[in-house]
């Protein structure tokens, strides 16, 4: 039983560290895409400039990686508990729940949402929830499909 604890904590972990990789590379494709429609905001262009910049400044690429893990922690291990605890292993619910912990730690960052809800936050929290629905679907390939901390009844 503690072995097979300790392969869906390890799984959880992989899962959560490669998810939110791929979503900061979700968050800049999509900006990338964005910026090119007409009456697109400025800034949707510098988004698709600044992991240049990252990767030319790793120091800074760590910085990014990090302060989204810890923006977005907290919620994804409820989820992923709760996920574990009741064998939770629908990829849609793996997805809405990447959306939900990627909005919460977007919300973390700009706490004067309820004051600044212009047209570009709006589509902000769009574009974080889509990076967050592509997180989900990454964690639940790697940690979902198998997701539950007691061991199953039979093997096929």
């Amino acid at each position: 039983m503690a072995k097979h604890v300790l392969k869906r904590v390890l799984m959880m972990l992989a899962g959560y560290f490669v998810a939110v990789l791929v979503a900061l590379i979700a968050v800049v494709a999509i900006y990338a895409a964005l910026s090119s429609l007409p009456n697109a905001p400025d800034y949707f262009g510098f988004m698709g400039v600044t992991p240049i910049v990252a990767l030319v400044v790793p120091p800074l690429g760590m910085f990014i990686y990090f302060l989204t893990i810890i923006l977005t922690g907290l919620q994804t291990l409820i989820f992923a508990l709760i996920a574990e605890f009741f064998s939770l292993r629908n990829f849609w619910l793996h997805m809405f729940f990447g959306a939900a912990a990627a909005v919460g730690g977007f919300a973390l960052v700009w706490p004067s949402a309820p004051e600044d809800m212009s047209p570009e936050r709006w589509a902000d929290i769009g574009i974080i929830a889509a990076a967050g629905l592509v997180a989900g679907l990454i964690y639940w390939l790697i940690a979902g499909p198998e997701a539950g901390f007691r061991r199953p009844l039979y093997q096929l």
